[in-house]
């Protein structure tokens, strides 16, 4: 893990239109992230924990620009984050097949003019590195499973090579033997390419298994930061407290 951000969260504010109006309630729009302020440094896997409902996704969505409505500051040193989402089933469409959803990547790149020799070439790279076979590339997602789907979307995510990975949620979905199995794939893939990684999740002993860094959110704040060994053993915040003894850790 390097000295370097490649992150940098300053006073992040992120607002939602309120959906639920009353009669009472005027065009109000939902405070959902207050005040954030976070480091992400180049080569750590940094966990971001919290209940559901407590602005992870949002923060991640606001970094990669899918929520454009804050205020506060977000500074990368590369803009080229990817996200891996929760739910590899709705993030790939089911009328492509896996070589498609490979390449599609690099074919809408504009950054880059990209020939079908160099896209043949990443996408045979990148089945191999996400623990598929090539085969597989002629298949369809519903023809795949869950996890084989989650690695794919993994690897959708890998194909124009980006120096961060922001996984949401990634392997909750997943029974528990293909969770162990797609933390090891992360883990590979984290020490192979040097990738940056953002890990978001509610549990609290996957991020102890495979982060260098925790951040645990609450209500949009930032509750507590710091090394997952310190954090566990010295929680400071109750609502860490309370997040380890539901865990069953403390």
């Amino acid at each position: 893990m390097g000295s370097d951000k490649v992150i940098q969260i300053k006073n992040l504010n992120v607002f939602y239109k309120n959906h639920k109006k009353s009669p009472l309630s005027k065009d109000r729009k939902v405070h959902v992230l207050k005040g954030v302020d976070l480091d992400v440094y180049e080569g750590e896997i940094l966990g971001l924990a919290g209940e559901s409902g407590c602005g992870k996704s949002t923060l991640a969505k606001a970094i990669v620009g899918m929520n454009k409505d804050f205020t506060g500051e977000i500074i990368q040193k590369y803009q080229d984050a990817q996200m891996v989402f929760q739910d590899p089933y709705s993030s790939l469409n089911p009328s492509k097949k896996i070589g498609w959803l490979l390449a599609e990547p690099l074919k809408v790149d504009k950054t880059k003019k990209w020939t079908k020799e160099e896209i043949d070439a990443k996408v045979k790279e990148i089945i191999k590195a996400i623990g598929l076979t090539e085969n597989m590339l002629g298949r369809y997602p519903d023809q795949l499973s869950g996890g084989q789907r989650q690695r794919v979307s993994i690897g959708v995510a890998l194909m124009r090579s980006p120096k961060v990975l922001i996984a949401d949620e990634p392997v909750s979905a997943l029974d528990v033997t293909i969770q162990a199995q797609i933390l090891e794939l992360l883990q590979n893939l984290h020490k192979e390419y040097g990738i940056t990684i953002l890990f978001i999740s509610h549990d609290l002993r996957v991020i102890y298994q495979i982060c260098d860094h925790v951040a645990v959110m609450r209500g949009g704040i930032i509750e507590e930061y710091g090394a997952p060994k310190e954090v566990y053993k010295n929680p400071k915040c109750d609502y860490t407290k309370e997040l380890l003894v539901s865990a069953g850790i403390k």
